[in-house]
């Protein structure tokens, strides 16, 4: 166990080595990020100059156009690095650091999504109390618990991954960014405390989200089969539609991503890309488009500002 060099840096391979694809692809991720950043930066400006969106469902989506930019910021500078240079290194230090921020912005939304869901089921069940339910304050307190609880889940994983894990010299990840289930094959030290921990924070974190998401859904259906008028069971289903796609790609590519094993897989990247890359630049264009009340407040602030150049 104790045959093993101190190393310093790792070699992320990730996508192909042929130069011509790697410049395909870097021109490629740059415009999906850049959409990214876009796209989340027009959705918190016309949140936050629309008086009409000032509700706590319009709250938590902002929190949400904050996020999404911010977590696919830990991944994609980094491999579009990786995409110019020839060097694929990667600081072991860094390497923790990113695995950090991956498991924290990763947490934060996973959270985010759950409150999400409460928040439609208490405005389709209980709508003429809807703004004494989702109080302000409470609003407030489940956007702070919800990044409190996913940077100390992260916290307490990287600690005991830095104080328990030594890893072998000349180590390769197959991967184009550090996640913290991909190092535990690196290792020439015991793993077993690490992947329990992971494996605990996975079930009580991920799952049990995903379990508060599914269970306010089922309340949600309950709810809308109970109304009588067929108009009003489509205004109902309506308030959620948005939420609930972005909830299926976010969960439906992170779980079949870690339920892959991390064999460096052209699919286990692809959907690592999936929710740490192209999700953070759907959301805005499934809240913008299937959404009348963001169309109608674009729309005003368009006219506003851009009117007097037309």
């Amino acid at each position: 166990m104790k045959n093993y060099s101190a190393i310093s840096e790792f070699v992320l391979l990730g996508w192909s080595t042929d130069p011509y694809i790697q410049a395909i692809l870097f021109v490629l991720f740059l415009l999906i990020y850049v959409f990214t950043l876009t796209g989340n930066f027009l959705m918190l400006l016309v949140i936050r100059a629309d008086s009409h969106l000032h509700t706590p469902m319009y709250f938590f989506l902002r929190q949400l156009s904050f996020l999404d930019p911010c977590h696919s910021s830990v991944t994609v500078p980094k491999m579009l690095e990786t995409l110019l240079s020839e060097s694929k290194t990667i600081f072991v230090e860094s390497c923790l650091a990113q695995a950090f921020l991956v498991f924290a912005t990763g947490g934060t939304e996973a959270c985010l999504q759950a409150v999400m869901a409460y928040d439609r089921y208490a405005a389709i069940s209980s709508p003429l109390l809807y703004g004494q339910v989702m109080s302000n304050p409470l609003c407030v307190g489940l956007v702070w618990g919800s990044w409190g609880l996913a940077f100390v889940d992260a916290l307490i994983n990287i600690l005991l991954a830095a104080a328990n894990l030594n890893f072998c010299e000349g180590q390769t990840i197959p991967h184009f960014s550090c996640e913290l289930s991909s190092l535990f094959p690196l290792c020439c030290s015991e793993t077993s405390a690490n992947f329990t921990l992971l494996l605990c924070s996975s079930v009580l974190h991920f799952f049990g989200t995903f379990l508060m998401i599914v269970s306010s859904y089922a309340r949600i259906v309950f709810t809308i089969l109970s109304i009588s008028s067929t108009s009003g069971r489509s205004k109902a289903f309506s308030t959620c539609s948005s939420h609930l796609t972005a909830v299926i790609l976010f969960y439906g590519s992170g779980f079949i991503s870690y339920l892959l094993p991390t064999s460096g897989s052209p699919m286990e990247m692809i959907f690592s890309l999936q929710y740490s890359v192209i999700t953070p630049t759907l959301n805005p264009l499934i809240y913008s488009l299937k959404n009348k009340e963001v169309k109608t407040a674009m729309g005003r602030m368009f006219r506003k500002y851009f009117h007097p150049f037309m």
